[in-house]
């Protein structure tokens, strides 16, 4: 016997819709609570081992306050509620979503949670409090963070699933936050965990997170599409009825066992269809999706279930997509058609078995339990699809090369977001790209020398250029030599990732490969002029010649761009001026400069008794930034003189050896005067007015003059850079002083670059 439900509202359960729940009333009654929905909603299920882990959780966090004034144990007890109810997965994950702070945020260790509660819960707790630590350091578009990030996945999915789960309650809490903080909080969810959810096949995870982020960054908008929807909710829900009734008869008269139910898409994917498509809520009519979910396991009804609805209602052709015999990347199987109502208008009809239906909506957290129920291996590399991707991510960093952190980031991004398309091989191979995929990316999808050595490609039969546009069911073959390299301009024609980091790849070793060949050039020329110049000497010298390093002057002497000739002419010209008083094209070193100095008061002069200062231009390291009574050390360079550096800077000691030859003793004039630059770097709890604060203090110190301060927080933790003017050591540490004074902070120190 069919059954149907016919609904406006989605169709997954909202936090709204589950039995409610306020967790911080009462320790004893909130663990009975959890234990109740542990035992309702997992398979398996340690009630002991979860009791253990509610009680350390809540000692460990006692003395702890969230923002909004509650008990902190409330968020890793939510955050445990939404691994069982929503994702939902095994009695471990519960565990580690309510030990996922505890490493973090306390004074236990993982050395604790291993002896307490066993190695699998404290790897994923491990793993969680690094891709934490990624994002706390406000560094997540640096290459090396993102990797961190994504290969702590390869082992067990249940680590960032543990993760958006914790977000996800961060995000449905926001409001107790400052307005600068959920910005950015709702920043970083649009643009790193909604698009990770999409990856993961998380649908129901991904809407709420779009629409709570879209909440805070357009309040306007988002309150705007929430009040017309509602106007046409009534209406809605005659359309579901009267759509299905005849869809329902045919169905039951051929013996299906069905649900359908209507969802109307969730507000941010509605607010860029209007942008998209410049229409008002109203003017747009694809705002339900209708879904037919089978009680079967033979995917072949869907088809059947495709046909009754074709018979019923004029199917549009072109919006016709089969996701189950050609699965998304993610997982993602449906089948996908629109049809023209009765009273005219476009539905997207959704049509997909029951088992398919959960992986829609839960994604890989649903392979995860279903492998987990049979006793099988809980790794997400399991399944095909995932474990493909897993290798792209390593590919991807093991080739990233000198990809620029920014780039990286985008194309992540491009990759967990973008649609897809289907495009075959001569021999009939499928290969899945992203939508506006190019020949070049079909031609390194298949091998990188095929790709390196690409000279063109027919599409279907015909002569395309490489920078056609695949649209699925395309046939690729690739045309290639073995004479042929990659051009530069590849690089804008590409769009996939692993196509742009080959192409770099390749260009720049032969890149290398030039720049080697200009050096010996220039080492021969060099020596012909009796010039002794060291590579720091060159660097120098090769951007005063504008060039934009010695690389450059290299890479253009050997593509021929100067002659040796010219560029020998050149640089002895460069380095005749500043070696004036020793021997012609000599190299310049520390004993020349003690030569050639005269007195002269200023902030700094050299130490040693006989020398004195006049001629010689000194500058002040920004690396380390030293004032005033710091002790110091010169470094000869050419073009600018002595370079000042504090005696225990990082560089200055990376290089002692290498610079020995150059290096100076400094001390700083018995005349005062002036303002010197210092950077601080300060950290503590984030609080309403902490910015303020410490500015204040700051500028109360001799009236101090604060160049610029930039200020970074995540949760209830901030850290800050503030560049200030000083007279001297002793003006920079009754500023330390004050700072440490202010409530909640931490730590204050010099900060080095």
């Amino acid at each position: 016997m069919g059954r149907s439900a016919s609904k406006s509202s989605r169709s997954r359960r909202s936090s709204a819709e589950l039995p409610s729940h306020v967790f911080g009333s009462d320790v004893e009654q909130d663990l009975a609570f959890l234990l109740s929905e542990g035992r309702r909603n997992l398979a398996r299920f340690n009630a002991d081992l979860v009791e253990r882990a509610f009680r350390f959780c809540v000692k460990a966090h006692e003395k702890d306050v969230r923002v909004s004034g509650e008990p902190y144990y409330t968020h890793p007890a939510n955050v445990a509620l939404i691994v069982m109810r929503e994702l939902p997965l095994d009695d471990v994950s519960v565990v580690a979503a309510l030990l996922h702070d505890v490493v973090e945020d306390t004074s236990f260790s993982l050395k604790d949670v291993r002896a307490q509660f066993g190695a699998e819960v404290a790897d994923i707790v491990d793993g969680a409090t690094k891709i934490s630590d990624v994002f706390k350091s406000r560094e997540i578009t640096q290459a090396e963070n993102y990797r961190k990030l994504l290969l702590s996945l390869v082992n067990d999915v249940r680590v960032i699933l543990v993760k958006f789960a914790d977000r996800l309650h961060n995000m449905r809490t926001i409001d107790s936050l400052s307005r600068e903080r959920q910005e950015r909080l709702a920043r970083e969810t649009m643009e790193i965990y909604a698009p990770f959810a999409h990856r993961f096949g998380l649908g129901n995870m991904k809407w709420e997170l779009e629409d709570l982020s879209f909440k805070v960054l357009n309040p306007a908008a988002y309150e705007d599409i929430q009040q017309r929807l509602a106007k046409t909710r009534r209406e809605q829900e005659e359309i579901i009825r009267r759509f299905a009734e005849p869809i329902e008869e045919k169905l039951r008269e051929n013996g299906l066992t069905f649900e359908i139910n209507g969802r109307p898409k969730h507000f941010y994917s509605i607010y860029r269809k209007m942008l998209a498509q410049g229409k008002s809520v109203e003017e747009m009519y694809d705002l339900l999706a209708i879904r037919i979910i089978l009680d079967t396991e033979d995917n072949n009804e869907c088809f059947l279930a495709y046909g009754i609805v074709s018979e019923i209602y004029r199917p549009i052709p072109e919006r016709f997509k089969n996701f189950i015999s050609v699965p998304k990347k993610n997982g993602y199987q449906s089948l996908h058609t629109s049809v023209i109502s009765g009273d005219g208008k476009p539905l997207e009809i959704q049509i997909r078995t029951r088992a398919m239906h959960d992986f829609a909506e839960r994604g890989v957290a649903a392979h995860f339990r279903y492998k987990a129920d049979t006793g099988a291996t809980a790794s997400w590399v399991d399944a095909s699809d995932l474990e493909e991707w897993a290798t792209w991510v390593r590919d991807v960093f093991e080739n990233a090369g000198d990809t620029a952190a920014e780039e990286l980031l985008e194309s992540f991004k491009l990759n967990l977001y973008q649609d897809e398309i289907y495009v075959f091989t001569p021999k009939g191979e499928l290969r899945i790209l992203p939508k506006g995929a190019t020949p070049i990316d079909f031609a390194f999808d298949i091998h990188s020398q095929v790709g390196a050595r690409c000279i063109g490609a027919k599409v279907n039969g015909k002569i395309v250029p490489l920078d056609h546009e695949l649209i699925t069911g395309d046939q690729v073959s690739i045309l290639t030599s073995k004479n042929q390299t990659p051009h530069r301009d590849w690089e804008r024609i590409a769009i996939t990732h692993k196509a742009k980091t080959h192409i770099r790849r390749i260009l720049n070793e032969e890149r290398r490969a030039r720049v080697i060949e200009g050096k010996e050039l220039w080492d021969k020329r060099a020596k012909k002029l009796g010039l002794h110049l060291n590579e720091d000497d060159m660097e120098r010298l090769s951007v005063q010649a504008k060039y934009g390093g010695r690389t450059d002057f290299y890479f253009a002497l050997a593509t021929g761009s100067i002659t040796p000739e010219a560029a020998g002419e050149l640089i002895r010209q460069l380095v005749q001026p500043a070696a004036a008083k020793t021997e012609p094209h000599q190299a310049i070193n520390a004993d020349q400069f003690r030569t050639a100095a005269r007195d002269k008061q200023q902030g700094i002069h050299l130490k040693d008794p006989t020398a004195s200062s006049s001629k010689i231009m000194f500058s002040y390291a920004r690396c380390c930034n030293p004032v005033p009574g710091d002790a110091v050390v010169g470094i000869v360079t050419i073009g600018s003189g002595i370079k000042v550096h504090r005696s225990t800077c990082r560089n200055v000691a990376d290089l002692h050896d290498k610079l020995q030859s150059r290096i100076v003793d400094l001390e700083w004039s018995a005349a005062e005067g002036g303002e010197f630059l210092a950077a601080v770097k300060i950290t503590g709890e984030d609080r309403p007015g902490m910015l303020n604060d410490i500015t204040s203090a700051v500028v109360a110190v001799q009236k101090t003059n604060i160049r610029g301060v930039t200020i970074d927080a995540y949760d209830a933790v901030f850290e800050g850079i503030l560049t200030v003017y000083v007279a001297d050591l002793e003006h920079l540490k009754r500023i330390f002083e004050k700072l440490h004074r202010i409530k909640g902070v931490k730590s204050v120190e010099r900060f080095e670059e």
